[in-house]
């Protein structure tokens, strides 16, 4: 029986909040462990010297999130965790680059909301301003500071995810026919957006300031697209000194910088953003999708000067009103009690682990990969044909995509991005990378037959 047991009420904020939050941090760190009986909430209430009301509240709180159970007059107990339901290979999309569903964002997700609800902050379940509320971009703009950008709130917006980041940059920023330089594999939602405004991608032969500076001596660059830190898909990370490189080119052919940093803080050692040294040309963009959940839909990003933000934000408004406002909210108090940085080192965690597993499964075979990263690049040998391994790869629930997918213009590439993320378990990884090693070493690959 855990009677013992006393929160820490030092924190400010509302007292029920604290007392849940306590309690179901202790839970989760293993202080109060599955089975356990709770302090009977009126003797809980008189230790702390709070009403009874205050402490079934707190209770309420962490029984909405899963953590704890009442059993009638037997009183509450912490829950026995549940196990992490493991996908059906066939309805999960292979052409998806996703983090790892941790029970720990679970069970972050499912408390944050009901506190937030429970708070009754109707202000989250209506229409946002436009680029969002102060206090969401004041968190944002904490957020990228942390990730090496001196960022001013009043060049902050919140945006429904990266992708609708992009598409109201290039809006914003780019006209019809500009020309965009970037990799020669890029993230396809940039491609088909660049696409759709009708802008073209000029294809760096080498991701370098001397290629970049050869293309805006040619003709005229208008943006260049990077991700700076574990590049989709290829894992190219630019070191300091390409970054301060490709920024002196930058500045001195007054090219837009579109810094799409949608893995970065995952790095154990980031490395600050090539925005930070052209602020007057960075338009940087930070996801909460790719480190911690594609459900949130909320980026936050960080415009290279006041109009230009507010010319984002009609844009962003234009196309999709706003970001999630519980999502939103949800993120930003993450971002201030700490809760942010803690799922992070989860994933990041869980990322190197699984890096891991792909080193011991996938040995012999040539392929880059970052050490805190969720995707690999798999080159192949002749004859294996990299959407034929796709195909074949598609039952086993292990995401692997052709080259060709992210391709800038012709060319065949022996090359295939394999995801790390997404499946729930480590052994259904283990198991699909094993699989993909055989098929990559098979003398002959033949795809599955129609019938």
């Amino acid at each position: 029986m855990s009677d013992a047991w006393l929160p820490d009420l030092a924190r400010a904020g509302v007292k029920y909040q604290a007392i849940a939050d306590a309690l179901g941090a202790a839970i989760e760190q293993g202080g109060l462990r599955a089975g356990e009986r709770l302090p009977p909430q009126r003797e809980l209430a008189g230790k702390l010297g709070v009403d009874l009301t205050t402490i079934t509240k707190a209770y309420d709180a962490v029984r909405g999130r899963g953590l704890i159970e009442t059993r009638g007059r037997a009183g509450s107990y912490v829950r026995e965790p549940r196990p992490v339901e493991i996908a059906d290979p066939a309805q999960v999309d292979a052409g998806m680059n996703m983090p790892p569903e941790l029970p720990a964002l679970v069970h972050a997700i499912a408390g944050t909301v009901s506190a937030l609800l429970l708070n009754g902050s109707s202000s989250r379940l209506q229409y946002q301003p436009a680029g969002g509320a102060a206090q969401d971009r004041a968190a944002g703009a904490a957020l990228l500071r942390g990730l090496g950008l001196p960022a001013a709130q009043d060049r902050v917006l919140v945006t429904a995810g990266g992708q609708n980041a992009l598409h109201a940059i290039l809006g914003a920023a780019l006209q019809p026919g500009d020309a965009i330089a970037c990799g020669a594999f890029v993230y396809p939602g940039l491609r088909g957006a660049a696409e759709r405004l009708g802008m073209r991608l000029v294809p760096l032969p080498e991701f370098d300031a001397d290629s970049l500076r050869r293309a805006c001596r040619e003709q005229a660059i208008r943006a260049l697209y990077v991700v700076p830190s574990n590049d989709n898909p290829t894992t190219r990370t630019l070191s300091v000194e390409e970054r301060q490189a490709i920024a002196a080119v930058a500045g001195e052919f007054g090219v837009q910088v579109i810094e799409d940093d949608a893995y970065g803080a995952l790095a154990a050692n980031p490395i600050d953003p090539i925005s930070s040294l052209v602020p007057d040309l960075g338009w940087y963009v930070a996801s909460t999708s790719k480190i911690l959940s594609p459900a949130l839909r909320v980026a936050f990003v960080h415009a290279p000067n006041v109009v230009a933000a507010l010319r984002l934000s009609a844009d962003v408004h234009e196309t999709a009103v706003m970001a999630p406002p519980l999502n939103v909210a949800m993120v930003a108090r993450w971002i201030a009690d700490g809760t942010y940085d803690r799922l992070l080192d989860g994933m990041r965690v869980d990322a190197a682990h699984r890096q891991a597993i792909a080193a011991e499964a996938l040995a012999g075979l040539d392929y880059d990969s970052h050490p805190q990263g969720y995707h690999l690049w798999l080159r192949l040998a002749d004859g294996i044909r990299p959407r034929d391994l796709a195909d074949l790869m598609r039952a086993t629930g292990l995401s692997v995509t052709a080259a060709e997918q992210f391709a800038v213009g012709s060319g065949a590439t022996q090359a295939v991005r394999v995801s790390l993320g997404g499946l729930a378990g480590h052994d259904q990884l283990r198991q699909g990378l094993r699989i993909l090693h055989g098929y990559a070493t098979a003398p002959r690959l033949r795809p599955a037959a129609l019938i």
